[in-house]
Protein backbone atom coordinates (compact mmCIF):
# COMPACT_ATOMS: atom_id res chain seq x y z
CA UNK A 1 0.00 0.00 0.00
CA UNK A 2 1.42 3.39 -0.96
CA UNK A 3 0.58 6.40 1.18
CA UNK A 4 0.91 10.31 0.31
CA UNK A 5 3.00 11.22 3.48
CA UNK A 6 3.20 14.80 5.01
CA UNK A 7 5.81 14.99 7.62
CA UNK A 8 7.76 18.32 7.39
CA UNK A 9 9.97 17.02 11.00
CA UNK A 10 13.04 15.66 10.15
CA UNK A 11 13.39 14.69 13.68
CA UNK A 12 10.28 12.56 13.01
CA UNK A 13 10.30 11.30 9.78
CA UNK A 14 12.80 8.34 10.17
CA UNK A 15 10.91 6.41 12.74
CA UNK A 16 6.81 7.08 11.13
CA UNK A 17 8.48 5.56 7.54
CA UNK A 18 10.34 2.80 9.62
CA UNK A 19 6.93 1.74 11.63
CA UNK A 20 4.68 2.37 8.37
CA UNK A 21 6.68 -0.27 7.10
CA UNK A 22 6.32 -2.74 9.35
CA UNK A 23 2.70 -2.95 7.78
CA UNK A 24 4.09 -2.58 4.01
CA UNK A 25 2.85 0.52 4.08
CA UNK A 26 5.13 2.74 1.41
CA UNK A 27 4.61 6.28 2.37
CA UNK A 28 5.65 8.68 -1.08
CA UNK A 29 6.62 11.74 0.75
CA UNK A 30 4.88 15.53 0.08
CA UNK A 31 6.06 18.73 1.03
CA UNK A 32 4.39 22.21 1.02
CA UNK A 33 4.70 22.45 -3.01
CA UNK A 34 2.62 19.53 -3.24
CA UNK A 35 -0.45 21.19 -2.01
CA UNK A 36 0.19 24.33 -4.31
CA UNK A 37 0.36 22.89 -7.40
CA UNK A 38 -2.35 20.87 -9.57
CA UNK A 39 -4.39 19.15 -7.26
CA UNK A 40 -6.73 17.56 -10.35
CA UNK A 41 -4.98 14.77 -10.62
CA UNK A 42 -6.26 13.27 -7.80
CA UNK A 43 -9.63 12.99 -9.51
CA UNK A 44 -8.47 10.76 -12.31
CA UNK A 45 -9.31 6.82 -12.34
CA UNK A 46 -6.64 5.23 -10.17
CA UNK A 47 -5.37 8.06 -7.48
CA UNK A 48 -8.63 7.99 -5.06
CA UNK A 49 -7.40 4.87 -3.41
CA UNK A 50 -4.60 6.57 -1.66
CA UNK A 51 -4.63 7.60 1.56
CA UNK A 52 -3.16 11.23 2.70
CA UNK A 53 -1.18 10.55 6.50
CA UNK A 54 -0.57 14.49 7.64
CA UNK A 55 1.29 15.97 10.34
CA UNK A 56 -1.29 18.38 12.72
CA UNK A 57 0.49 21.49 11.38
CA UNK A 58 -0.61 25.69 11.21
CA UNK A 59 -1.98 24.89 8.06
CA UNK A 60 -3.49 21.20 7.56
CA UNK A 61 -7.16 22.94 7.67
CA UNK A 62 -6.16 24.93 4.35
CA UNK A 63 -4.24 21.38 3.21
CA UNK A 64 -7.57 19.76 3.56
CA UNK A 65 -9.27 21.99 2.78
CA UNK A 66 -7.61 22.45 -0.89
CA UNK A 67 -7.93 18.93 -1.52
CA UNK A 68 -11.67 18.26 -1.14
CA UNK A 69 -11.86 21.47 -2.66
CA UNK A 70 -10.24 19.99 -5.93
CA UNK A 71 -12.48 16.87 -5.69
CA UNK A 72 -9.93 14.86 -3.87
CA UNK A 73 -11.92 12.26 -2.59
CA UNK A 74 -8.72 10.16 -1.05
CA UNK A 75 -9.04 8.93 2.53
CA UNK A 76 -7.41 11.56 4.91
CA UNK A 77 -5.74 10.82 8.11
CA UNK A 78 -4.28 13.54 10.93
CA UNK A 79 -1.56 12.70 13.31
CA UNK A 80 -0.90 14.61 16.15
CA UNK A 81 1.27 14.64 18.75
CA UNK A 82 -1.02 15.38 21.90
CA UNK A 83 -4.82 14.86 22.38
CA UNK A 84 -6.55 17.75 21.45
CA UNK A 85 -10.78 17.47 20.93
CA UNK A 86 -11.33 20.96 19.74
CA UNK A 87 -8.54 20.38 17.18
CA UNK A 88 -9.72 17.05 16.13
CA UNK A 89 -13.44 17.86 15.71
CA UNK A 90 -12.23 20.81 13.41
CA UNK A 91 -10.08 18.34 10.94
CA UNK A 92 -13.13 16.15 10.82
CA UNK A 93 -15.42 18.96 10.24
CA UNK A 94 -13.01 20.22 7.46
CA UNK A 95 -13.05 16.99 5.60
CA UNK A 96 -10.78 14.76 7.63
CA UNK A 97 -12.08 11.18 7.39
CA UNK A 98 -9.70 10.32 10.66
CA UNK A 99 -7.93 11.91 13.05
CA UNK A 100 -5.30 9.82 15.67
CA UNK A 101 -2.91 10.57 18.53
CA UNK A 102 0.96 8.96 17.87
CA UNK A 103 2.50 6.87 19.03
CA UNK A 104 1.44 4.46 16.28
CA UNK A 105 1.09 1.24 15.39
CA UNK A 106 1.17 1.10 11.98
CA UNK A 107 -1.39 -2.04 11.60
CA UNK A 108 -3.71 -0.18 13.41
CA UNK A 109 -3.75 2.59 10.72
CA UNK A 110 -3.68 -0.03 7.77
CA UNK A 111 -6.74 -1.33 9.30
CA UNK A 112 -8.33 2.15 9.46
CA UNK A 113 -7.18 3.12 6.08
CA UNK A 114 -9.05 -0.43 4.85
CA UNK A 115 -12.13 0.69 6.46
CA UNK A 116 -12.48 3.86 4.93
CA UNK A 117 -11.16 2.92 1.51
CA UNK A 118 -13.92 -0.57 1.46
CA UNK A 119 -16.69 2.11 2.81
CA UNK A 120 -15.91 4.17 -0.05
CA UNK A 121 -16.80 2.06 -2.36
CA UNK A 122 -19.19 0.66 -0.87
CA UNK A 123 -18.82 -2.59 1.40
CA UNK A 124 -18.82 -2.44 5.17
CA UNK A 125 -17.64 -5.66 5.79
CA UNK A 126 -14.21 -6.51 5.85
CA UNK A 127 -15.10 -9.04 3.12
CA UNK A 128 -16.23 -9.34 -0.19
CA UNK A 129 -17.65 -12.36 -2.02
CA UNK A 130 -17.64 -12.82 -6.07
CA UNK A 131 -19.09 -15.54 -6.88
CA UNK A 132 -16.59 -18.11 -5.57
CA UNK A 133 -14.26 -15.71 -4.76
CA UNK A 134 -14.22 -14.14 -1.36
CA UNK A 135 -11.92 -10.57 -1.12
CA UNK A 136 -10.38 -9.36 2.50
CA UNK A 137 -9.30 -6.13 3.12
CA UNK A 138 -7.55 -6.83 6.20
CA UNK A 139 -4.59 -8.01 4.45
CA UNK A 140 -5.35 -11.41 4.14
CA UNK A 141 -5.27 -13.33 1.02
CA UNK A 142 -8.40 -14.12 -0.91
CA UNK A 143 -10.08 -17.86 -0.78
CA UNK A 144 -11.37 -19.10 -3.99
CA UNK A 145 -14.04 -22.28 -3.72
CA UNK A 146 -12.59 -22.09 0.14
CA UNK A 147 -8.91 -22.66 -1.17
CA UNK A 148 -6.31 -19.61 0.19
CA UNK A 149 -4.78 -18.47 -3.10
CA UNK A 150 -1.45 -16.95 -1.69
CA UNK A 151 -0.45 -13.32 -4.00
CA UNK A 152 2.50 -11.34 -3.54
CA UNK A 153 2.16 -8.28 -2.14
CA UNK A 154 1.85 -6.54 -5.54
CA UNK A 155 -0.43 -9.23 -7.03
CA UNK A 156 -2.82 -8.60 -3.45
CA UNK A 157 -3.17 -4.85 -4.61
CA UNK A 158 -4.16 -5.20 -7.80
CA UNK A 159 -6.41 -7.79 -6.80
CA UNK A 160 -7.98 -5.63 -4.24
CA UNK A 161 -8.23 -2.57 -6.44
CA UNK A 162 -10.21 -5.18 -8.96
CA UNK A 163 -12.30 -6.80 -6.16
CA UNK A 164 -13.46 -3.07 -4.89
CA UNK A 165 -14.56 -1.99 -8.77
CA UNK A 166 -15.97 -5.19 -9.11
CA UNK A 167 -18.16 -5.61 -12.16
CA UNK A 168 -16.97 -2.63 -13.73
CA UNK A 169 -13.97 -2.05 -16.55
CA UNK A 170 -10.91 -0.34 -14.82
CA UNK A 171 -8.73 1.20 -17.33
CA UNK A 172 -4.83 -0.51 -17.02
CA UNK A 173 -3.26 3.20 -16.64
CA UNK A 174 -5.95 3.54 -13.41
CA UNK A 175 -4.86 0.17 -11.81
CA UNK A 176 -1.03 1.29 -12.61
CA UNK A 177 -1.53 4.96 -10.62
CA UNK A 178 -3.47 2.61 -8.08
CA UNK A 179 -0.89 0.69 -7.59
CA UNK A 180 2.04 2.81 -8.12
CA UNK A 181 1.52 6.79 -8.47
CA UNK A 182 4.31 8.92 -7.46
CA UNK A 183 6.12 6.20 -6.09
CA UNK A 184 10.06 6.53 -7.29
CA UNK A 185 10.53 2.93 -8.32
CA UNK A 186 7.70 2.98 -10.85
CA UNK A 187 8.35 0.28 -13.49
CA UNK A 188 7.25 -0.21 -17.55
CA UNK A 189 4.10 0.05 -18.08
CA UNK A 190 3.69 -3.30 -19.24
CA UNK A 191 4.14 -4.76 -15.78
CA UNK A 192 0.41 -4.48 -15.02
CA UNK A 193 -0.47 -7.36 -17.76
CA UNK A 194 2.23 -9.42 -16.18
CA UNK A 195 0.15 -8.93 -12.80
CA UNK A 196 -2.87 -9.60 -14.04
CA UNK A 197 -1.81 -12.64 -15.74
CA UNK A 198 -0.02 -13.94 -13.26
CA UNK A 199 -3.62 -13.03 -10.64
CA UNK A 200 -5.60 -14.57 -13.66
CA UNK A 201 -3.92 -17.75 -13.12
CA UNK A 202 -3.96 -18.43 -9.74
CA UNK A 203 -7.82 -17.61 -9.24
CA UNK A 204 -9.37 -19.78 -12.50
CA UNK A 205 -6.61 -22.94 -11.75
CA UNK A 206 -8.88 -22.85 -8.00
CA UNK A 207 -12.20 -22.10 -8.97
CA UNK A 208 -14.47 -24.89 -9.46
CA UNK A 209 -16.56 -23.25 -11.81
CA UNK A 210 -13.56 -23.05 -13.85
CA UNK A 211 -14.96 -19.41 -14.81
CA UNK A 212 -12.48 -16.92 -15.72
CA UNK A 213 -13.27 -13.86 -13.36
CA UNK A 214 -10.65 -11.36 -14.76
CA UNK A 215 -11.68 -10.63 -17.83
CA UNK A 216 -9.77 -8.21 -20.37
CA UNK A 217 -11.74 -6.50 -21.74
CA UNK A 218 -9.97 -5.00 -25.40
CA UNK A 219 -9.00 -1.20 -25.30
CA UNK A 220 -11.09 -0.61 -22.13
CA UNK A 221 -9.34 -2.47 -19.71
CA UNK A 222 -9.78 -5.45 -16.94
CA UNK A 223 -12.95 -6.42 -15.56
CA UNK A 224 -13.51 -8.61 -12.19
CA UNK A 225 -16.87 -9.99 -12.29
CA UNK A 226 -18.86 -13.47 -10.74
CA UNK A 227 -19.93 -16.31 -13.10
CA UNK A 228 -23.79 -15.08 -12.71
CA UNK A 229 -22.82 -11.57 -13.65
CA UNK A 230 -21.12 -12.90 -16.67
CA UNK A 231 -23.62 -15.36 -17.26
CA UNK A 232 -26.68 -12.46 -17.30
CA UNK A 233 -24.38 -10.67 -19.79
CA UNK A 234 -23.74 -13.43 -21.99
CA UNK A 235 -27.74 -14.38 -21.84
CA UNK A 236 -28.71 -10.93 -22.90
CA UNK A 237 -26.37 -11.00 -25.99
CA UNK A 238 -28.21 -14.27 -26.59
CA UNK A 239 -31.48 -13.10 -26.35
CA UNK A 240 -30.61 -10.02 -28.42
CA UNK A 241 -28.99 -12.07 -31.18
CA UNK A 242 -32.06 -13.81 -31.14
CA UNK A 243 -34.43 -11.27 -31.06
CA UNK A 244 -32.59 -9.93 -34.07
CA UNK A 245 -32.69 -13.39 -35.80
CA UNK A 246 -36.88 -13.30 -35.18
CA UNK A 247 -36.96 -9.78 -36.14
CA UNK A 248 -35.12 -10.55 -39.88
CA UNK A 249 -37.32 -13.41 -40.08
CA UNK A 250 -40.50 -11.74 -39.45
CA UNK A 251 -39.24 -9.10 -42.18
CA UNK A 252 -37.95 -11.63 -44.72
CA UNK A 253 -41.64 -13.05 -44.15
CA UNK A 254 -43.10 -9.55 -44.87
CA UNK A 255 -41.30 -8.98 -47.53
CA UNK A 256 -42.41 -11.80 -49.52
CA UNK A 257 -46.07 -11.49 -48.37
CA UNK A 258 -45.88 -7.97 -49.69
CA UNK A 259 -44.21 -9.03 -53.00
CA UNK A 260 -46.90 -12.05 -53.65
CA UNK A 261 -49.31 -9.43 -52.85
Amino acid sequence: MHIYLYEPRDDRINGLIAELRTAQIVPVRIFDAFFEGDLGMLTLEGHSTRPFLLADNALVLDQITRLRSAGCRNPIIILRDFRNTRAAAGTLDCGADDDLVIPLKAIELRARINSITRRAHGHAAQSLSIGEVTAYFDGRDPEVAGQRVFLSGREHEIFQYLALNSSKVISKAAIYEAVYGLAEDQPFDKVIDVYICRIRKKIDAAAVSRHGYIETVHGRGYKMSAPEQAGYEAGDALLSASADRQGLTYSSEMTIETAAQ
